[in-house]
């Protein structure tokens, strides 16, 4: 029903007949419950203020994404019922505004949002108030964030590629030399043969680890195909610690494990998965230096099995947090950035995720979420065609 009808009703309200007018308050409720019932269902939040910025209408999706009551805001400020959005600066032009904002409570969320100045035709076009659309955008910007992190890792991977095919050749070069040179040094006199074949084996050994160094971090970045089977996270973690036993001795690091007994088994690739854990192990040995403490955690919950590490390093600072997975990116002297990347990679494919809690100046907990076997998903690669 149109406002205009609606007005003219108004002004000739007393020459309406009772009954004529009882049945265009009928017809307006059932109009205004099929607006409510509309507004309702769609998942767009809409909110509808006056010219000073109280609210005067609200649906339910924008009183989801708030966490907030439509009977308790309605007659307040914008400003009062959506806490720190500044309602002078963004209705302030009296122009089209389109912004994101990032929402904390009830649930973490991005959300975009554009307002739009409602006008009276009939009165000069005076602003009669506002209209606010907002949009879930948290997937869309995951979605972006993965696809951005997997081009960046692509690229890596091809030039880790080049750069590990440029030092092989020469190392394979300096050994076949080395090897010549071992020949011509044993047709030399024993006196003098001795000296110096310990330093050419020093040598051809020191190339041997370089070349196992380069191998070793190609199949690091590099997608492998992964070898399930159905193994026992806690006995992985077990292991891990055992490897590292050395490292954990020389840093006087207390590790304390704390593994659910109950876990069952979960199809994993044991050595990619204990690579993860590698490399977690060590990311928190080196935030803590000399001393600390490390937690390692499992647990299951319906859906996953979870692993988490938690040191007493220093954390990481808040401006930092949404880079650490990038590639290159660290915050160690002599570190390579890789580290982290390299987990997600794996847990991703596994189907799982990561998550990092970390407490500037108390410490650090990253945490390794696993689907059980019979919800299993996949993360695709670059490219990756579904099996």
């Amino acid at each position: 029903m149109k406002r205009g009808f609606l007005e003219k009703i108004i002004e000739r309200i007393g020459l309406v007949q009772p009954g004529d007018v009882q049945n265009y308050l009928v017809e307006i409720a059932r109009e205004k419950g099929f607006l409510e019932t509309i507004f309702n269902t769609i998942l767009e939040g809409v909110i509808v203020t006056d010219p000073n910025g109280r609210v005067i209408y609200l649906n339910r999706a924008a009183c989801g994404f708030f966490g907030i009551e439509a009977a308790t805001s309605l007659g307040k400020g914008l400003g009062q019922v959506v806490r720190g959005l500044d309602w002078q600066f963004v209705a302030g032009s009296g122009e089209v505004v389109s912004r994101d904002m990032e929402v904390f409570y009830p649930q973490n969320r991005l959300l975009n949002f554009y307002i739009v100045a409602l006008r009276d035709e009939e009165s000069g076009n005076e602003i009669s108030g506002h209209a606010i659309i907002l949009r879930d955008i948290t997937q869309n910007r995951k979605d972006t964030e993965e696809t951005i992190d997997s081009e960046r890792f692509s690229a890596l991977t091809l030039l880790a590629a080049g750069v590990a095919h440029e030092i092989g050749n020469p190392l394979n070069s300096l050994d076949i030399h080395l090897q010549l040179m071992q020949r011509r040094a044993a047709k030399l006199p024993l006196k003098s043969r001795g000296p110096l074949e310990e330093s050419i084996g020093i040598a051809r050994h020191e190339v041997a680890r370089l070349d196992h160094i380069i191998t070793q971090f190609l199949r690091a970045i590099r997608p492998q195909p992964l070898q399930l089977k159905l193994e026992n996270l806690n006995a992985i973690v077990e292991e891990s610690i055992a490897f590292l036993k050395v490292e954990i001795q020389d840093r006087d690091i207390l590790v304390e494990p704390e593994l659910d007994l109950s876990l069952g088994p979960i199809e994993v690739d044991r050595d990619q998965i204990k690579q993860a854990f590698y490399n977690l192990i060590r990311n928190a040995f080196q935030a803590m230096k000399t001393g600390g403490i490390l937690r390692i955690c499992t647990g299951a919950d319906e859906t996953h099995q979870f692993i988490s590490f938690a040191d007493t390093g220093g954390g990481i600072d808040p401006q930092n947090i949404s880079r650490i997975f990038e590639p290159y990116f660290t915050t160690k002297n002599g570190g390579s950035g890789l580290g982290l990347l390299i987990v997600r990679r794996i847990v991703r494919a596994h189907g799982g995720e990561v998550i990092l809690e970390s407490s500037q100046g108390k410490g650090l907990t990253i945490t390794i979420r696993l689907p059980r076997a019979d919800r299993r998903v996949r993360f695709l690669g670059q490219g990756e065609k579904p099996a």
